[in-house]
């Protein structure tokens, strides 16, 4: 399944699409259930994993906003 949207977080819109399943998969990350993860701000891509790290987070700030989405969708 997909879910997308837009996660505020310190004031920032952060846009998202996750594509997560209902069991956890060795592709998934941290072999969870998710994934694809895609996380955008100020349309900048911010991070990127597609079974794979693509691109890793650009700061700290983003990397609370992925432990939100894991925390959600993981």
């Amino acid at each position: 399944m997909w879910s997308q949207g837009v996660l505020n977080f310190n004031g920032r819109a952060y846009r998202y699409c996750v594509k997560h399943y209902e069991e956890p998969s060795i592709f998934g990350y941290n072999e969870g259930r998710a994934s694809k993860i895609w996380i955008s701000r100020d349309d900048i891509e911010v991070f990127n994993f597609d079974r794979g790290d693509d691109v890793p987070c650009a700061d700290a700030e983003t990397e609370t906003v992925l432990q939100m989405l894991l925390d959600k969708f993981n």
